[in-house]
């Protein structure tokens, strides 16, 4: 893991509590060493107010070359700040200070959604008679084709890679929507309510109570 903080006090007491929480970070104080140093990191924690090169302008040239997964953590906490970091390819976005378990949490969750990039989908599902075409963006229910919105289908998709699992709410949501766009939860609700409809297989499409959805058995 890579931390670009320049604040020696911020910097020091991440440091500590990082490696107390079993991570090996490893601090730079300039964006210039972030950009030459992030290659045998699996992670990398940026702050925004360096003082050779703005933090943005850091992730952007890290966008250009890597997939690594960043999680932007900085005072600048004003809307324009993160609007911007998130669509220059921020995995995540936390105004400081924060609090350690909310931090390792992020961490976590970038990671894994990092992980299920890297390996590759299946191009088909097949769940009994249903069969979903990730790459077509094709769905047959008993060979007829279903007429799927975009939302409809990415929410279908979502699920269909981890049939069988439960998905979060949250998940589906951070999926579908994207972090730098808060989802109205009901938005996710009609949705799936739509494609219950379509796909007229009672049972296949799973609510999981006070969690999220499950597709096939």
């Amino acid at each position: 893991m890579l931390l670009v903080e320049d604040d020696d006090g911020v910097g020091k007491a991440l440091v500590e509590a990082l490696a107390t929480a079993g991570h090996r970070p490893t601090r730079v104080e300039r964006g210039a060493d972030a950009l030459t140093g992030h290659h045998h990191a699996d992670l990398v924690l940026l702050d925004l107010g360096l003082p050779d090169i703005h933090g943005l302008e850091v992730l952007r040239k890290l966008r250009k070359v890597t997939d690594l997964p960043v999680l932007v953590l900085t005072a600048h906490g004003d809307e324009r700040s993160v609007v911007r970091g998130l669509r220059l390819g921020a995995d995540d976005y936390l105004v400081k200070p924060v609090r350690l378990a909310e931090l390792l949490a992020r961490m976590e969750a970038v990671s894994r959604r990092a992980a299920a990039r890297a390996t590759p989908p299946p191009s088909v599902v097949e769940i009994d008679d249903v069969r979903i075409d990730l790459n077509a963006r094709l769905v047959h229910v008993a060979s007829e084709l279903i007429p799927l919105t975009s939302k409809e289908f990415d929410v279908l998709a979502a699920l269909a890679v981890r049939h069988g699992a439960a998905v979060s709410r949250q998940q589906l949501m951070d999926e579908v929507w994207g972090d730098a766009y808060l989802a109205i939860s009901r938005s996710l609700d009609v949705h799936v309510a739509q494609l219950r409809g379509k796909l007229r297989r009672p049972g296949l499409l799973t609510t999981i109570r006070n969690f999220g959805y499950r597709l096939g058995g």
